[in-house]
């Protein structure tokens, strides 16, 4: 009789750790690397509010250049689209989505520079851009134009935001909105003289049949702007591993590809593809 009672307190024991087995086997960890053909997820930051770079679509689909670099990425990293969660990211808040764990990495208009890089680690580059102005087709801001005094618009937490505070124009009427539409807006109203961010980013603004025929780039390199890819501080492996794929990308002539496609109704003039660990000051 005792003995039965043993037998059946095993059994019950060995029911609830295949049940545990079976639970564990799913559990959808976005960090294990083992995406491929399995229930695991990759959450992914990038913009929703930047034409031909990160844009949300009203379907609920994303297209972009960061898009499909980050979807390409992904693949590599063992992730097909089905299994990828695009997490908005806005400018402001990338350091800390690395550094709470919100996202695996980041593809969203990131620039390179040195004060970030004491927060969180870089692949890349993968493309570089030159700081810009959007303006309206019939203004007259040029090459030359004191920009101080006028009203310019950027994003919170941009580079192009503080190079215009520290460098451009410090004395400028810098308004600084959380998106890149807020500042489009403004530029059509008038309340603003020009939105001030990177070429590649007005370049996606200005291709929207929405915009096209109202505004012009003015042509200006006021920086160069590295685009890198954002991954938590000391995560060397997933950095490495996202380095091996944007070099496989330019290789293949994926990069080249996503360039034409999401740029190329802008008449966007590109630099060529940047070497990885390349950082052009």
């Amino acid at each position: 009789m005792k003995l039965r009672k043993v037998s059946a307190a095993a059994a019950t024991a060995l029911v609830l750790a295949l049940t545990a087995t079976a639970c564990g086997s799913d559990d959808g960890d976005s960090d294990s690397g083992s995406g491929s053909g399995g229930g695991d997820k990759i959450k992914i930051g990038i913009k929703y509010d930047q034409p031909g770079l990160g844009l949300k679509e009203p379907d609920g689909s994303f297209s972009g250049f960061d898009v499909d670099v980050a979807t390409y990425v992904a693949k590599e990293l063992g992730y097909e689209p089905n299994q990828i969660e695009f997490v908005e990211t806005k400018s402001a808040d990338r350091e800390n989505a690395l550094a709470r764990g919100d996202v695996k990495f980041i593809a969203a208009t990131y620039s390179i520079n040195d004060e970030r890089a004491k927060k969180v680690d870089f692949a890349g580059p993968y493309l570089l851009a030159h700081q810009d102005l959007l303006v309206k087709a019939d203004s007259d801001i040029t090459e030359g134009t004191d920009l101080n005094g006028k009203n310019l618009c950027s994003v919170t937490g941009s580079t192009s935001a503080q190079n215009v505070k520290d460098d451009i124009a410090p004395k400028a009427n810098l308004k600084q909105l959380s998106g890149y539409s807020e500042c489009i807006s403004g530029l059509q109203a008038g309340s603003v003289d020009a939105l001030t961010t990177d070429d590649s980013i007005l370049a996606g603004f200005a291709a929207q049949d929405q915009y096209k025929g109202q505004f012009k780039l003015t042509g200006l390199k006021l920086s160069n702007e590295n685009y890198g890819i954002g991954v938590k501080k000391g995560d060397t492996a997933t950095v490495n591993k996202i380095n091996d794929a944007l070099e496989k990308m330019v290789s293949d002539g994926a990069w080249e590809k996503a360039v034409t496609e999401n740029f190329g109704p802008a008449g966007y003039k590109n630099e060529p593809a940047p070497k990885i660990g390349n950082i052009v000051k």
